[in-house]
């Protein structure tokens, strides 16, 4: 079944794309939610007349995504965690915890696009921000001691 999304959805596709799922996701939950729709000959057509008419104002957020990644750079962020003699934390790291970082930098990242990886013992790891469809970053960060 082909549908088209509404909405950015992970694992599957970003908006406006023609995606190959499952009849029963497409019917039962995809449309349903108002995530994607039917993809007729209609809805293709409509939508395309709306990818060209947004076209401008996708450069424009594509453009400044590329500024966050290049302000970002190469930055180390510190996150200080509670953690035993041994160096290994209590809890994990999450993309929360890099997300209050990277605002304490200046930079409003949604934590719903940031990807961190398993996080149980101190040291330096890096998290992958999602910030466009075309503009994807690394940045490091340094789990510290927290006493």
């Amino acid at each position: 079944m082909d549908i088209i999304l509404k909405t950015d959805i992970a694992g599957l596709g970003y908006k406006n794309d023609t995606v190959a799922v499952k009849p029963g996701y497409g019917r039962n939950y995809l449309i349903p939610q108002g995530f994607a729709m039917m993809a007729t000959d209609s809805n293709k057509k409509i939508v395309a007349e709306n990818i060209r008419q947004a076209a401008h104002k996708a450069e424009k957020i594509k453009t400044e995504a590329q500024t966050i990644a290049d302000g970002i750079g190469d930055m180390t962020l510190t996150i200080p965690a509670k953690a035993g003699d041994s160096g290994k934390i209590f809890g994990r790291v999450t993309n929360t915890q890099v997300a209050e970082a990277l605002r304490e930098k200046g930079f409003d990242i949604d934590r719903k696009k940031i990807t961190v990886e398993d996080v149980k013992v101190l040291g330096t790891y890096e998290a992958s921000l999602d910030l466009h469809k075309d503009v994807k970053h690394k940045v490091k960060f340094e789990v510290v001691s927290a006493e």
